[in-house]
């Protein structure tokens, strides 16, 4: 989404030869590719893992942490694994994330008029709370040493970017549709 702002804003006459259909299904190919293969890696490092007590997960779903809570092997291998890879998963994003948006900004703050540069940030604001919602919930659920960190809070971190960020992400993105904002503007009048 940051690159799609990129293109059309840095380069609006080469849109639509840069963000072609082929495009779109070689990078959704690639990213489904590579978040299959990083589950991989962790479900066969998690295959090796000798598991004794309770099978009880005391969590809202099956994640990678409370299911390595459970084993009676040292993870220790596999959470220096999880840490790397997902520093890896998550710092590249983001940095194609915060690049385009400094290019995006260089070429806003060359925009003489105010209203041509407020027209060009808005188009950016609804993926930017998207964005900084869902890093700042995954940088706090998984980055984070766990040690002493409640249960309580990690669940609710995990519902937070599982379940309330995808729920609110068309909520954000629809409050930029002026028919939206009218309909809004007409049913606060009428309480």
């Amino acid at each position: 989404m940051s690159y799609d702002r990129y293109v059309a804003i840095c380069n609006p006459l080469h849109y639509h030869s840069i963000i072609s259909h082929n495009f779109c299904v070689i990078v959704v190919g690639i990213m489904w590719l590579m978040g299959f293969m990083v589950m991989l890696l962790y479900v066969v490092a998690m295959g090796n893992l000798f598991f004794c007590g309770p099978h009880i997960i005391d969590h809202f779903f099956c994640d990678l942490e409370p299911v390595l809570q459970l084993s009676c092997s040292d993870t220790s291998m596999i959470h220096t694994r999880i840490f790397i890879t997902g520093s890896l998963v998550l710092l590249g994003p983001f940095i194609v994330i915060v690049m385009s948006y400094v290019y995006i900004a260089i070429t806003i703050l060359k925009i003489p008029s105010n209203t041509g540069r407020h027209k060009a940030f808005s188009t950016c604001s609804s993926h930017l709370t998207v964005v900084s919602l869902f890093y700042g919930a995954l940088i706090m659920a998984y980055m984070f040493p766990t040690k002493g960190e409640s249960l309580i809070l990690s669940k609710v971190l995990s519902l937070v970017y599982t379940v309330l960020i995808p729920f609110l992400n068309p909520l954000i993105y629809t409050l930029r549709n002026r028919d939206i904002k009218d309909a809004f503007y007409k049913l606060k009048n009428i309480f």
